[in-house]
This record gives structure tokens, sequence and C-alpha cells, in this order.
């Protein structure tokens, strides 16, 4: 990656920073481990938690963007990635940082979940239960079969919110015509945790929570003036980017 970031995802970190100044929320950023091969992205980061303190909370996103459960099973070398991405994003995120794991492209199998246990992550946010991306469980799998090897290993997985069993969360905030349905999944959401009870409220797994999930690209349309299509008076959930 080195310092070879695009203009988008430039103007990505930029309206995502002024987005921020819009509200007081807490907010979690899933972060790529090869991202902080970018002096640029490292600067960046470190700045953003200067500014907002403990309202940014830092999970994994792994080292790069593989989709490991597109591939065949291969637990040593995710292994071994994941332990290099949770070094390297620690290092910068420090106390910010927390054991938990939103798998690249929401792809997870149920081998996974054995590996996350075993480097101490404690909550997972990669399922999205919806039939139209059942494939990202790994051939053969069912979501139901990623959440019960999950719970097996004592992580506690957030799935992502649909609607009408269609996905409303990352790439189909922006794909006509599931765009039109997640505008109205995101509609009359709960209240919105609070940064003191962010984290107890996430790894309980008898806490009933909705989850919503966007890019940090997604922060580059508009001209850096995208935002979440929520609105902060009525809008009531964990923000997980």
């Amino acid at each position: 990656m080195q310092d070879a970031l695009s203009e988008q995802f430039i103007r990505g970190m930029s309206g995502f920073t002024s987005w921020l100044e819009t509200h007081t929320h807490p907010v979690t950023l899933f972060v790529i481990g090869d991202l902080f091969l970018s002096n640029k992205f490292e600067l960046w980061f470190l700045e953003l938690l200067e500014k907002f303190g403990s309202r940014i909370t830092v999970g994994c996103h792994g080292w790069s963007h593989k989709s490991w459960s597109a591939w065949p099973e291969d637990k040593e070398a995710f292994a071994t990635e994941l332990a290099k991405a949770t070094e390297m994003i620690t290092s910068s995120a420090k106390d910010s940082f927390r054991p938990w794991f939103r798998a690249p492209g929401g792809y997870i199998a149920p081998w996974m979940a054995e590996v996350l246990a075993k480097q101490g992550y404690v909550l997972d946010t990669s399922i999205n239960p919806s039939w139209l991306v059942k494939r990202k469980a790994g051939k053969g799998n069912s979501w139901q079969d990623v959440a019960t090897a999950l719970s097996q290993s004592s992580i506690v997985s957030r799935p992502w919110k649909t609607h009408w069993g269609l996905p409303i969360n990352g790439p189909a905030l922006s794909l006509f015509p599931l765009s039109l349905i997640a505008k109205r999944g995101w509609r009359n959401l709960p209240l919105p945790l609070t940064e003191a009870t962010l984290d107890s409220a996430l790894i309980s797994p008898d806490t009933n929570l909705t989850t919503l999930y966007w890019h940090l690209l997604d922060h580059a349309r508009n001209n850096a003036k995208w935002m979440p299509p929520m609105k902060f008076q009525t809008e009531k959930i964990p923000s997980n980017v």
C-alpha cells in the first residue's frame, strides 16, 4: 500500500472526519492492517483519534481485503495475517483498539471462528444474514453455520441489519435498486449507544442491538459531503464503519 492512496480514498477520509463533526455519537472503525503502510493514512488516523478521543473505537478488518471464505480453508495463512494485522493496528490505535473483527467484504466461513478465538477476538460483525449474499459464508455453508461456529468459540456475533431479507449496508447503500430498500431499512432505528455503554452492550450476547455498516469510501461521494441515511434525532444505533 505504502502511500498509494487513491484520490477517492483521501476524499473519503476527509468526508468521514467532517461527518464526525456533525454529531457526538460513538463510532467503531474497522481498519485494514496494510493501510498503515501509508504514512498519509497513519497520520490521518492518529489525528482522528486525538480529535475525537473515546468516541472512536477501532476493530480489525484483516490485513488486506482478501475474501477468505471464497477460497479453500487455510487456517494457518488466516492466522498469520490476522496476527500481523492485529499487531499493526494496535500499535497505532493503542487503547482505542478492541478485539472485534469484521471480515473483508463480509466473507466469513465457520472455520475462521476458531482462529479468531485463539487470537483473543470476542466479537464479530461479519454476518450479513441475507439469502442474496449467502455465498459469502463459504461453499456449502449457511449463515447459521457461521453463527453456530462463532458461538461455539465464545465469540459474540453482531449481524448486519437487513430489510425484507435483503442487504441494506455497505455497497447496498449505493447499488440501485437495493439503495431504495436500504433507505427504508434505515428508518425508525432504536436509540444509539453512548460511549459509556458501547463496550458492555456490544459484547453482551443478551443485549439486542441493531448494527449498521458502510464504507469509508462512501464518504467520498457528493464531493465528500455524503452522510449515512439517518437522522440523529431518530437514528438509534452503534455506528460501525
